[in-house]
């Protein structure tokens, strides 16, 4: 199995909210399922791994952080309306 990079990590979870939001099927139920739950927690771990690694990212890891943060917390409220 390949080494994990913070790059894979991050997509990893962002994945992971994706599908908790319903935006993506689950691949061991097939389905479309919504736990939103599920899905602020994730994205509170991005949220976490922003702070944590403020200045300590390279350039490549903070655009795919902040993209893939961005892109959840947007559908993550689109849901909420």
């Amino acid at each position: 199995m390949p080494k994990i990079s913070l790059e894979t990590f991050i997509l990893s979870i962002g994945t992971a909210a994706m599908v908790a939001l319903g935006e993506m099927e689950n691949p061991l139920t097939k389905k479309k399922d919504e736990n939103l739950d599920a899905a602020r927690q994730n994205i509170d771990i991005l949220e976490m791994l922003v702070e944590k690694t403020k200045g300590n990212l390279t350039e490549t890891e903070n655009r795919i952080l902040t993209g893939v943060l961005f892109e959840t917390r947007m559908k993550f409220v689109a849901k909420q309306k």
